[in-house]
């Protein structure tokens, strides 16, 4: 059986671009194949009047040539990875969660040929990232070309935190890099240096390392700084995303209404997060 491929959205933007070399290199890692899909919205209201379907014609040909050069971007970035491309026609959004369905990861640029200026996210990344049913990357901030710092991980006590941690130290194993584990202690309501907080206790500590002594075994040759924060999560891992290569956290905290598919913490990890944002499904 074929391997679930990563997925990753193309559309001819920088942004794009390298989210494409990204994907291609984490395909490369894995040996898994790798599928570039650019979505192009064909509106029949806008061509009904074209009885010669010019119109589509133009924006398949366009959709082709920019998952062409997509596919050579991939192959440049990783010459090994099995990569294919696609072209599909349908609403991006939509069509990219379509897709999450059968991938093992979708890559996405945090801003595409739609976005303001003045926004951080993308609409159509924003709606795939907190919706899809599999993992997300989000390529943002410094880019996603960065070989430097560590891959850092938000740590919690939620349902979820183990396999924040397996993808955590996987990532970190496979570029050889230090992974930063940092857990917030911020109380609900606190605003930084609005109360003085006590410094973590010995118990406290004990318990994070009761959470990390099985990866530590399985990932030995994962070097591990651990950081407990007097900030919320979500400050304390855009701070650290200035430093990483890869921020790592789960698509729903202790915190997250029932029924919620993505955390405030991801949330604000997705618009300002100044490295690529992994959400773990």
């Amino acid at each position: 059986m074929k391997p679930h491929p990563i997925v990753v959205g193309a559309d001819g933007t920088e942004h794009s671009k390298t989210a494409v070399r990204w994907a291609a290199r984490e395909a490369h890692r894995r040996g898994l194949p790798l599928r570039v899909t650019h979505v192009f919205d064909w509106e029949w209201h806008e061509a009904r009047y074209d009885m010669s379907n010019s119109y589509f014609d133009e924006a398949r040909k366009h959709a082709e040539g920019v998952t062409a050069t997509a596919v050579y971007e991939a192959r440049g970035a990783a010459l090994e990875v099995d990569v294919e491309g696609d072209p599909l026609v349908g609403h991006a959004a939509a069509r990219l969660l379509s897709e999450a369905d059968d991938a093992e990861l979708m890559v996405l640029g945090s801003r595409g040929r739609g976005g303001f200026a003045s926004l951080l996210l993308g609409s159509v990344s924003q709606r795939v990232a907190t919706h899809a049913g599999c993992s997300v990357v989000v390529v943002r901030g410094r880019g996603g070309d960065l070989t430097e710092g560590p891959v850092a991980v938000g740590l919690d006590e939620s349902q979820t935190a183990e396999k924040v941690l397996e993808v955590a130290f996987a990532e970190a194993s496979g570029r050889g890099s230090r992974l930063s584990v940092i857990r917030g202690r911020a109380p609900v309501g606190y605003v930084n240096g609005d109360v003085e907080l006590p410094e973590p206790s010995a118990e406290e500590r004990a318990r994070v390392e009761a959470q990390l002594t099985p990866w530590r075994g399985k990932f030995p040759d994962v070097p591990i700084d651990v950081v407990l924060v007097h900030d919320g999560a979500a400050a304390a891992l855009v701070d650290a995303s200035t430093r990483a290569q890869l921020v790592v956290v789960g698509s729903r905290g202790r915190g997250t209404i029932t029924g919620a598919v993505l955390g405030s913490v991801g949330l604000q990890l997705l618009h300002h997060a100044d490295c690529p944002v992994y959400i773990v499904r």
